[in-house]
């Protein structure tokens, strides 16, 4: 009976070891998935940061870019508007003229010469290429604020997908390492891909 007890000591000390070894193991490896998860929080985060900051942007410009196509619309009507009291003052003189055919020389070249005038400045107006305030000028300035205005308007949707898949995948991750629940990493991981692909689709609308 004696001589068993050296025997089996050691195979206690055996299993204790295993064990133990497992445990360490597991650790190791919880350890490894929690810093997994952080990382990948840390990155999607930034990402987050830059898609917020993309759509904060983009709505800015949309609506600077809006307020500068109406005041170029505005000014382009003011234009128009001017334009057609010079054309109907040179035509409301051309009719003068024809009612009063014995008009004297001196008054006759006097309204020739006003109704010139007139004419001229309302060509003018229709464009200006040295001031760019013609109004062949203003409408491509207003188109190219609206084209701008166009552009922000259609970036903004992504980034607000963007914040809103990037925030829910945080929180997946979040609990992922709380719950030790691989399936809430990887369906945090793969909704940050996504939110990743639509704030870098928000900046280039490659789609």
């Amino acid at each position: 009976m004696t001589n068993l007890l050296p025997h089996s000591q050691p195979k206690e000390n055996t299993m204790d070891t295993q064990e133990a070894a497992e445990l360490i193991e597991q650790s190791g490896h919880g350890d490894k998935q929690q810093n997994r998860s952080a990382l990948t929080i840390s990155i999607l985060a930034m990402v987050l940061a830059i898609a917020s900051l993309g759509g904060s942007n983009a709505m800015k410009e949309a609506t600077q870019e809006n307020i500068s196509a109406a005041n170029v619309y505005a000014f382009y009507q003011a234009k128009n508007i001017r334009q057609t009291n010079f054309k109907l003052a040179a035509t409301d003189l051309e009719l003068q003229l024809a009612r009063e055919p014995n008009m004297n020389a001196q008054a006759k070249a006097m309204f020739e010469k006003k109704i010139e005038e007139y004419k001229k400045t309302a060509e003018r107006y229709e464009s200006e290429p040295e001031s760019k305030e013609g109004k062949k000028e203003l409408m491509v300035r207003a188109k190219a604020h609206e084209a701008t205005r166009d552009h922000a308007m259609q970036q903004d949707p992504w980034f607000d997908y963007a914040e809103g898949m990037l925030q829910i995948a945080i929180v997946l991750l979040s609990v992922s390492i709380v719950a030790s629940m691989p399936a809430l990493y990887w369906a945090g991981s793969i909704l940050g891909a996504l939110g990743f692909v639509s704030t870098v689709n928000g900046y280039f609308l490659f789609f």
